[in-house]
C-alpha cells in the first residue's frame, strides 16, 4: 500500500491493512498523536516493526509509515 492510497491521512484503526509497516496513532484530546516506530499487524496484534515485540497499547488511527521521518 502507498502513501499516496491515504493520502498521509489518518484512517480508522478497523480498516487497517495486515502485514504492512504502518504509523499508528491514539485519538487525544488535541488531535491524533502518532507513534514514533512503525507497526504491522499480525494475526490481529500489533508488532513495533524495530523491536519485534508486541504492543500494548490499542491504536485508534493509521496511515503509511513514511520511512525516513
Amino acid at each position: 500500500m502507498s502513501n499516496q492510497a491515504t493520502n498521509g491521512r489518518w484512517l480508522p484503526i478497523q480498516i487497517a491493512p495486515d502485514e504492512c509497516d504502518l504509523e499508528l496513532g491514539r485519538l487525544h484530546k488535541t488531535g491524533i498523536v502518532p507513534w514514533s516506530f512503525p507497526c504491522r499487524r499480525k494475526g490481529g496484534i500489533w508488532f513495533n516493526v524495530w523491536a519485534g515485540e508486541a504492543v500494548l497499547i490499542l491504536p485508534s488511527h493509521w496511515r503509511v509509515w513514511r520511512s525516513g521521518i
